[in-house]
């Protein structure tokens, strides 16, 4: 009899602690006021203004709310982290007379997060070098390769004076971890995060002038990391998809390079506790709200740099007209470079043009 008890008490306990959980989460979110998918890889017109404004949307938080599962998804609990890192050492890969490439690597929650390291040779600035950490699009993990994905960019940059940090997010290459996607899962910010901690702790670049660049995929990353951090003042995306989260179901994705996880992955088990805990993106939800960068634009401060080509049949230019249009309403720089041709890659003559365009704003 004393054991049912117990028992019994232990249940009243569990389901008290639960019941206040979700009540602490509620009333945090009333006093604030407010399918997974993955992109591949690899006349012009611009438009664009100076930070005016404020945003109507969810005000910065000044509290996180009780935990709650998948609280590591939210723009609150990636605000509260602190990002730490450092580069491991140094292994020379390349050298020619504009720069020397290294293998490196830093740690990202306890994952060995692999990159590929690219310093301009020459003297550097009294303050060290601009630099940015550059975070691939969606490749098919299995299929991604350091020192071969996104060689022109880098080969671009490193010839301007810039140092990029390519990395390998987790589960990529041969970095540690499993691949959780870019939308579902705080995974890859953090790793972003990191590394721009790890890049900002070295002695060879200019710590307040380390930006970020995205590409497809990886816009989502670089936003969410930009609007997470406070602390970064420049970012770069080249045809980036789902800022809302509404616009997703608005816009959609367009690829066929995309492989689901494995039924009996980690990453397919852990996306379906997440639909089946809170469900389907749904806007009204009081966790989704906690979830898109663009509810918690108050407060930030610095430039964005988009470059989409009209063309592009993998990700509509549409996310990016309506990101521009969101950022009206902000202190946030911004400005959009359409490109009539170019396609998702954005290949031939806007390549070049771009190239040009986001190694000058990255060296301002």
């Amino acid at each position: 009899m004393k054991n049912k008890q117990a028992g019994f008490a232990v249940i009243v306990i569990l389901a008290a602690t639960t019941l206040f959980a979700v009540g602490a989460l509620g009333a945090y979110l009333y006093l604030q006021g407010n399918s997974q998918g993955n992109v591949a890889l690899d006349g012009d017109f611009a438009f664009g203004h100076e930070a005016s404004g404020t945003s109507d949307k969810i005000s910065a938080p000044e509290t996180t709310p009780a935990p709650f599962l998948f609280q590591e998804l939210t723009i609150p609990h990636l605000r509260s982290r602190n990002y730490e890192s450092i580069l491991g050492e140094l292994a020379v890969y390349a050298e020619n007379a504009e720069y020397t490439s290294y293998l490196t690597s830093y740690d990202s929650d306890g994952f060995r997060v692999n990159g590929l390291l690219t310093v301009p040779k020459g003297s550097a600035p009294a303050d060290g070098w601009p630099a940015v950490v550059f975070v691939h699009g969606y490749i098919t993990p299995a299929n991604y390769r350091t020192t071969e994905n996104y060689a022109s960019f880098v080969d671009f940059l490193a010839r301007r004076g810039i140092v990029v940090f390519k990395i390998d997010l987790r589960g990529h290459g041969e970095s540690e971890g499993d691949p959780g996607g870019g939308y579902y899962s705080g995974d890859y910010v953090i790793d972003t995060l990191n590394a721009h901690a790890a890049l900002s702790a070295s002695d060879f670049v200019n710590s307040t002038r380390i930006g970020l660049w995205g590409h497809s995929m990886a816009g989502n990353v670089v936003f969410r990391a930009f609007v997470a951090s406070g602390e970064i003042e420049k970012i770069v995306i080249w045809a980036g998809a789902v800022y809302t989260y509404e616009d997703f179901s608005e816009y959609r994705i367009q690829d066929n390079s995309y492989r689901p996880p494995s039924e009996d992955s980690p990453v397919r088990r852990r996306r379906m506790e997440l639909m089946e805990t809170h469900g389907n993106f749904d806007p009204e939800s009081e966790f989704w709200r906690l979830v898109p960068a663009t509810n918690f634009l108050d407060g930030v401060t610095g430039a964005v740099q988009i470059h989409h080509a009209v063309d592009d049949n993998v990700v509509g230019i549409d996310y990016s007209r309506n990101l521009m249009r969101i950022l009206e309403n902000t202190n946030i720089s911004h400005q959009l470079f359409e490109y009539a041709n170019g396609g998702h890659n954005m290949t031939g003559p806007s390549f070049t043009q771009a190239m040009g365009r986001t190694a000058e704003f990255l060296s301002q």
